[in-house]
């Protein structure tokens, strides 16, 4: 996977590309679909959620821009899997999911993979957690129309926001810099992902 999948494509990040290879994807999807866990294709994981496609959760690792001391939020918890490839390069991450029995099937399940850095919450993602911002990075699996204000007002100046955002067909990767004087936005290419789910995006 991570030779064909990802350093042959534009993940050039060793920490993404080391992180992506010492998580076990299959420990993150369901049990009949194991022997699918390392294609090129998101899985469905219950709940009308979905668990991305590998290149994907590296891409948005790699636009995270994350460093040994990032602070930070991953919203759409799903099973686990983006929360265990951010904590292997990051500080710290808060997982945030709004179905409660997502959210806690993966803080078992991270638990019992030994991952120490990753806070589960239960709520509303689109909100955030602003009790641990300001956050390094924010990383969203779910699309939204546009970027949550609350996630914009919880980034750290220089700290970057990456979502998928446009309608719910079809959106754009965007990566939102927050910068002292304001925000830069810059588009990391298409993608599908499930609607984000809140008064604050699509309800």
């Amino acid at each position: 996977m991570v030779r064909r999948q990802l350093a042959a494509r534009d993940i050039k990040d060793r920490r993404v590309l080391a992180a992506m290879a010492s998580v076990p994807r299959e420990c993150f999807v369901p049990p009949h679909l194991r022997d699918q866990a390392y294609a090129d294709s998101p899985l469905p994981v219950g709940h009308d959620q979905t668990i991305s496609q590998p290149y994907i959760v590296a891409l948005m690792t790699q636009e995270a821009g994350l460093d040994r001391h990032a602070r930070v939020l991953d919203v759409g918890t799903g099973t686990g899997y983006q929360a265990a490839i951010l904590a292997k390069i990051a500080h710290h991450v808060w997982t945030i999911e709004r179905i409660a029995e997502l959210a806690h099937a993966a803080e078992a399940r991270l638990a019992n993979l030994g991952v120490r850095n990753v806070t589960s919450l239960v709520g509303d993602g689109a909100m955030g957690h602003p009790e641990a911002a300001p956050y390094d990075a924010i990383v969203v699996a779910a699309a939204a129309p546009e970027p949550p204000t609350a996630l914009l007002e919880q980034l750290a100046v220089q700290g970057r926001l990456v979502i998928p955002l446009g309608d719910r067909a079809l959106q754009e990767l965007t990566v939102v810099e927050r910068t002292a004087t304001g925000f830069h936005h810059h588009m990391a290419g298409a993608c599908r992902f499930v609607p984000l789910v809140s008064s604050e995006a699509f309800s």
